[in-house]
């Protein structure tokens, strides 16, 4: 059932001991003295349909914490530490200094509900609403559009990790397992689950690893003793990610199987079982093609999302992240500033933001020359009135309405070809309507005094709580508006927007 805060306050209530310390102009004020007009108990009154139960945490509590874990950018944990110990926290949230803080899954719990209701995003509404009414926000505004592609978190395991949870599990099933271990598979600390602490965009190392991690499993299956598991045998050695062969000379581990694909080879087609299972072989990744949101890429530098969520669409050109940010624009009431990363630098997304009359701070796309040291396009000189391109052996060619000018013969004896290109055919330049837009943002980017400017933005929140947007402790501060778009929130000043749907 939902709970209902205490209109008598404690004697110990954090705004009245520590209220006057609170910043006219900062948010945990803003939140002190409005937070009854922001968050009233009916808002939430359709997240807990039953009168039956125990009490949940005060609508207006939960809701102002919400809040400030969005606009500081805080964990779960990190904000429950905030709640508990910083005085500005307390007197916004109206909690006594001597109260504790809930449970760090109360939060999780929170978003799950707002999640499934009508509307999801009923908290930022609301503090967009107010700040509109009390006109208590003013100035300049900023929206920052970032993004990141989340993978699915299945139950796909790397070899690392395999090799390991595999000894591991010999170590706790089988007798004598855990005295061979300590003595001679020396290749990792087996207490520890985790993977190693190596440079893993070493391929030499990664090599390495798993040559040590295989020669520790060689040198267990060798070491350990003759002996008969009974009934069990079959179940205890089943842990082993392929069929092991019983050894009592440590000469014959050369003879194991090696890899994951052992144990495929042993099982000629589906349906097949091991030579030593009675079951077919357990899947590694058991996840249905539905969860997928994105197929996996070459590089494992992005961040995993941990919690469930509905599979969206990931790519095409309706999903792009150029086009999600100008979505997020659209209900602004005023031309803002927009900061952005490269991935919303595209032609079409400053056209559009011109003609709304924001303005750009967005990084350009960066250009990659097709020799390494060589010129890029930036280095032809483009008439865009008269229609031509001149090249830097001062080749001038017309640009005709596709966009595309090959210099094609004019390479084969030009003395700068070298640095310009390796294709038979010579040169080629492909422009677009949105060419002069591109060029301007790169020479912008380059000169130090070019206008506006990146400089004094402050620093990027890029850790929030999965699913919430986020800034910088240092822009949580009631000097600006704040806006709600969609799922996506921003936040006075500065802001972090996560382009991920709550879970």
């Amino acid at each position: 059932m939902q709970g209902r805060s205490d209109d008598q306050r404690e004697l110990l209530d954090a705004e009245s001991v520590a209220g006057h310390l609170l910043k006219s102009d900062s948010v945990f004020r803003f939140l002190a003295t409005h937070r009854g007009e922001l968050f009233p108990e009916e808002m939430f009154a359709d997240l807990f349909p039953s009168r039956r139960g125990r009490p949940s945490v005060p609508a207006e509590v939960m809701a102002s914490v919400i809040t400030l874990q969005a606009l500081h950018g805080l964990s779960d944990n990190e904000t429950v530490d905030a709640v508990t110990f910083d005085l500005r926290w307390k007197a916004a949230c109206g909690l006594p200094i001597t109260a504790p803080a809930f449970h760090s899954t109360t939060l999780t719990y929170w978003r799950r509900r707002l999640a499934a209701s009508a509307r999801p995003n009923r908290i930022f509404e609301a503090v967009k609403s107010v700040v509109a009414a009390t006109a208590v926000l003013a100035g300049k505004t900023r929206r920052a559009l970032d993004s990141t592609v989340l993978d699915d978190a299945v139950a796909t395991q790397d070899t690392v990790t395999q090799l390991i949870a595999a000894i591991r599990r010999v170590r706790r099933e089988v007798p004598a397992a855990a005295a061979v271990i300590e003595q001679h598979c020396t290749a990792h600390d087996y207490d520890n689950p985790g993977k190693p602490a190596i440079a893993w965009n070493d391929k030499d190392a990664r090599d390495l690893l798993i040559d040590a991690l295989v020669g520790d499993a060689h040198r267990l299956l060798g070491h350990l003793p003759e002996q008969d598991l009974g009934r069990a045998r079959p179940r205890r050695w089943r842990c082993w990610p392929w069929s092991p062969v019983r050894m009592s000379n440590p000469s014959r581990a050369r003879m194991a199987p090696t890899g994951i694909g052992a144990s495929r080879r042993r099982s000629p087609g589906p349906g097949h079982l091991h030579r030593r299972s009675r079951r077919p072989p357990r899947p590694q990744d058991g996840a249905p093609p539905p969860g997928r949101l994105q197929s996996p890429p070459r590089d494992r530098t992005r961040y995993r999302h941990h919690h469930r969520l509905h599979a969206d669409q990931s790519r095409g050109s309706d999903n792009h992240e150029a086009v999600i940010g100008l979505a997020l624009l659209d209900d602004e009431p005023s031309p803002v500033r927009v900061l952005g990363d490269s991935a919303y630098g595209t032609g079409a997304t400053r056209a559009a933001l011109a003609e709304a009359k924001h303005t750009a701070i967005i990084k350009p796309i960066p250009l990659r020359a097709p020799i390494p040291g060589g010129f890029t396009t930036d280095d032809f000189t483009i008439d865009f009135e008269a229609r031509t391109v001149t090249c830097p052996a001062n080749h001038t060619l017309p640009i005709p309405p596709s966009g595309g000018v090959g210099f094609k013969t004019r390479c084969r004896s030009c003395p700068l070809a070298s640095q310009c290109t390796t294709a038979v055919t010579g040169r080629k330049l492909t422009l677009s309507e949105y060419e002069p837009l591109q060029r301007a943002a790169r020479s912008q980017a380059r000169d130090p005094n070019g206008k506006p400017s990146t400089a004094n933005t402050g620093p990027w929140s890029n850790g929030p709580s999965p699913g919430l947007p986020a800034t910088t402790a240092k822009s949580a501060t009631a000097a600006s508006p704040a806006t709600t778009t969609g799922c996506i929130t921003a936040a006075p000043r500065s802001t972090y927007v996560d382009s991920s749907p709550w879970a």
